[in-house]
């Protein structure tokens, strides 16, 4: 009672296929590789994101709560 034997392997895989379906169990595999990959792409892009710089003029300022004032 405490193993599973081949049978009860074969009985659980018939009831999946029964369930989802022959077609749908490599379409919902494939639906996980894509976010796998959409995942690693959006972990790419906030790494490039990171290592951009905001580069100022030298007669630039920035006034808290307004635009760029160009000293002139």
């Amino acid at each position: 009672m405490g193993s599973f034997s081949i049978w009860h392997w074969m009985i659980v895989l018939v009831i999946v296929l029964l369930v989802f379906g022959r077609g749908k169990i490599p379409e919902l595999m494939g639906d996980m590789a894509k976010g796998i990959k959409s995942f690693k792409k959006g972990m790419a892009d906030d790494d490039v994101d990171d290592k951009r710089t905001v580069e100022h003029r030298a007669d630039e300022t920035v006034s808290p709560g307004k635009e760029k004032v160009s000293k002139s």
